[in-house]
């Protein structure tokens, strides 16, 4: 299936990590113009490497999601060597695992800016060309605790999901404009995140991480974790012409683990 993206100019956040990178890989693969942006300079240049190795197109570029002073300046820096942005991939990283209750206000502020803030405010940048166009994708990666609070993931349970109220919003104010805003939720897929997360909480129950994973994967229907490869997949389907009519939506990627309908 051709799925339309030849030469669309693509912006993926976090694509020196595990998810980043296989969505980065994936469009490259259907023919567009990536690019490739990490805090991690080293990462951002690995997955940049392997997309031209493989015969694509890339461009790292080193952004802080937490500096919101530097967006026009990017923007304005992939608009003149690829072209205007067609499909922008909002995949943050997330805080450290925390109780809900007693956190700091400095830590809420400070997460709300690099994983919510920051995601509006480049969203906005982009917005008005795409609907100048009358074609743009709005793709934005949360967590399964968006559906299901994860116990001990605080932080990341709550504002994560004001950008499932925020991009439903969205949906609606520019369907007509011929762009798309859809969520994507990751259950367990297997990065550097997930061992991240065992590793903690076999740390907190002082339990060998391998009992850790293998009650995690017991409890996903397909038994295993996720492939990132497969989290790509879905995501360049919904980057594509061909899911011109998917909006609004919140797409699980998850193996069936989320319990609720």
């Amino acid at each position: 299936m051709d799925l339309g993206l030849r030469n669309r100019v693509a912006l993926v956040f976090g694509a020196g990590g595990g998810l980043g990178g296989a969505i980065a890989r994936t469009l490259a693969g259907e023919g567009a113009k990536v690019v490739v942006a990490d805090l991690d300079r080293d990462a951002a240049t690995a997955t940049a490497d392997a997309i031209r190795s493989a015969g694509g197109q890339a461009k790292e570029l080193v952004w802080s999601l937490a500096d919101l002073s530097v967006i026009d300046d990017n923007v304005e820096n992939i608009e003149r060597e690829l072209g205007s942005i067609d499909v922008l991939v909002n995949n943050t990283g997330g805080p450290p695992p925390t109780p809900v209750a007693g956190q700091d206000p400095s830590q809420w502020l400070a997460q709300f800016q690099s994983m919510v803030l920051s995601v509006i405010a480049i969203t906005d940048r982009v917005l008005p060309g795409m609907r100048q166009r009358k074609w743009g994708r709005i793709i934005t990666s949360t967590s399964s605790g968006v559906v299901a609070p994860i116990p001990n993931l605080g932080i990341s349970n709550t504002l994560r999901l004001s950008l499932v109220g925020w991009s439903k919003t969205l949906a609606r104010e520019v369907g007509r404009d011929g762009v798309t805003s859809n969520i994507v939720l990751p259950g367990r897929i297997a990065t550097q995140r997930i061992t991240f997360l065992d590793e903690q909480k076999a740390k907190r129950e002082n339990r060998p991480i391998a009992d850790v994973a293998m009650e995690s994967t017991a409890s996903i229907p397909v038994g295993r974790y996720g492939d990132p490869q497969e989290y790509g997949d879905v995501v360049a389907f919904l980057a594509s012409e061909r899911a011109s009519y998917v909006t609004g939506s919140v797409i699980r990627v998850d193996g069936g683990l989320i319990q609720s309908i």
